[in-house]
């Protein structure tokens, strides 16, 4: 079994300091739970809602900037693998990114291919492939956000033999009927269902220039059910202890794969793939 946290905690735009203690309490809270990978929010660094593209600028960072170097130095020091956001500088090009770290260091880097809304206004669109990186407990797929909303992108990382999914997110908060789960959660879960794939998602609490989140962290197993919930919309941190073998088994009975039941002859032949 692998412990799997994603931690829910608040964020301050412009605050790189604070985010950065927030964060570095969360993944020691998770480690000392006995975490082995650990997922923190989208922009996890900077917070999310920026005036404009020279804000974005004066807080992006590269690959071995404080954050990246900060949340290293937490794998090693408690052997965890970590899953964060972070906005990254690359030349002129400013990118919404997630990294990977493990007890060696960066592991990779992945670049949001789908923009979100007013996420055009200030950060360049990625043309990353998802990012797929062998750890010590598995084979890790990563994106960011609204690259969950597309079942192309996350049967990719499943057909790529990932393990667990683990995406960090920035969910706004949008009306939805009484009772009803929010409906990137519901992608979520179908998501992992149709490719017996656990996926760990974490957002974030707190309002920030006046947007509101929806704090909806969900942990799935490989039959796309929610094995852990966050409160909505307060800081939290949810803990799952996964059996990644099961997603290797993508037969469900004695008659039906979920990838081997696909009819790729047939979708070649749709226009409605384009």
């Amino acid at each position: 079994m692998t412990r799997v946290t994603c931690c829910q905690i608040p964020l301050a735009i412009g605050d790189t300091a604070g985010n950065q203690t927030t964060s570095r309490a969360a993944i020691e809270d998770a480690a000392r739970d006995g975490a082995q990978i650990v997922v923190l929010p989208e922009l996890a660094s900077s917070g999310y809602v920026f005036a404009d593209r020279a804000e974005l600028e004066s807080l992006a960072e590269t690959r071995d900037g404080p954050a990246i170097t900060a949340w290293a130095n937490l794998a090693e020091a408690f052997d965890l693998t970590i899953v964060a956001g972070f906005p990254e500088a690359a030349g002129d090009a400013v990118y919404n990114s997630a990294v990977v770290v493990d007890p060696t260091g960066v592991r990779g880097v992945y670049r949001k291919a789908h923009l979100w809304d007013t996420e055009h206004n200030v950060f360049d669109r990625a043309d990353d492939l998802p990012l797929l990186v062998d750890t010590a407990h598995g084979r890790i797929g990563v994106m960011v956000c609204y690259d969950l909303e597309f079942p192309e992108w996350v049967r990719a990382v499943a057909l790529a033999g990932a393990d667990l999914l683990c995406a960090p997110v920035n969910w706004p908060l949008l009306p939805r009927p009484d009772g009803e789960r929010p409906t990137e959660m519901v992608r979520v879960l179908a998501g992992a269902g149709m490719n017996r794939m656990p996926i760990a998602v974490c957002d974030r609490a707190g309002v920030e220039r006046g947007v509101d989140w929806v704090g909806g962290s969900v942990i799935t197993d490989a039959d796309g059910y929610p094995v852990v919930l966050a409160e909505y919309g307060t800081p939290d941190r949810i803990t799952a202890d996964l059996d990644l073998a099961l997603s290797r088994v993508k037969r469900f009975n004695d008659n039906n794969d979920v990838h081997g039941d696909r009819r790729t002859d047939l979708y070649r032949r749709t226009p409605l793939l384009d």
